[in-house]
């Protein structure tokens, strides 16, 4: 390896370069915001719905309660089926909780309880996708670049929780919390195509690739 091959490997952005990496990580960004915005949407909601503030704070749970339920069930199964499966899956379930909150609130039909189900529903779906996703990022980019992968997944997380709040709270005074669902659900669809276009390597290639 040359000294500017060096360099370029040792880049904070030289994951970007691979093309896979790229799109799964604007697909990722993507669908952060997203879910940064249902978070900040389905308390306003609640709040709209009932002046219960038990009823309000149950919101948060019902989002974090499916990854103390399900994470280390979801590393599991992660381990022992295909994650490209996995992760459309767990895509496709996100994508219609989502859609169905959209509607359903568009329609003046969601109730606290129906709010909170969906919600927890919402939440069980990233908890089963989580472990694997972390699990796929030494297949997206060369070993020497992992600890870059894994700086620039941190960076574009946090950058959507800067950005998501603000955005949701924007969407909700325009167009309402019904709007900001469906904009999640589609955030899904972001991730799930590149994933889906995704062609992994067997599990036997894998191993003796990184064995």
């Amino acid at each position: 390896m040359t000294n500017a091959q060096a360099a370029a490997s040792s880049s904070a952005w030289a994951p970007l370069r691979e093309p896979l990496f790229r799109a799964l990580w604007i697909a990722a960004f993507a669908s952060n915001v997203g879910t940064w915005m249902q978070n900040v949407a389905a308390a306003w909601l609640m709040t709209s719905l009932t002046s219960s503030a038990t009823m309000v704070a149950l919101v948060q749970t019902a989002t974090s309660l499916p990854i103390f339920l399900a994470g280390l069930l979801s590393g599991a199964i992660g381990d022992v089926v295909d994650r490209r499966k996995l992760l459309l899956v767990a895509q496709g379930w996100m994508l219609t909780v989502a859609g169905a909150l959209g509607i359903l609130t568009l329609l003046g039909a969601t109730t606290p309880l129906a709010l909170l189900l969906l919600t927890f529903a919402l939440g069980l779906g990233a908890a089963m996708m989580a472990p694997t996703w972390q699990a796929i990022q030494p297949e997206l980019v060369p070993r020497e670049e992992f600890p870059q992968a894994v700086s620039l997944g941190a960076v574009q997380f946090n950058l959507a929780r800067s950005v998501g709040p603000a955005l949701g709270g924007l969407v909700v005074a325009i167009a309402g919390p019904g709007a900001v669902f469906l904009v999640n659900a589609a955030s899904f669809l972001a991730v799930a195509i590149p994933v889906y276009r995704w062609q992994r390597p067997t599990d036997e290639s894998i191993f003796i690739l990184y064995h």
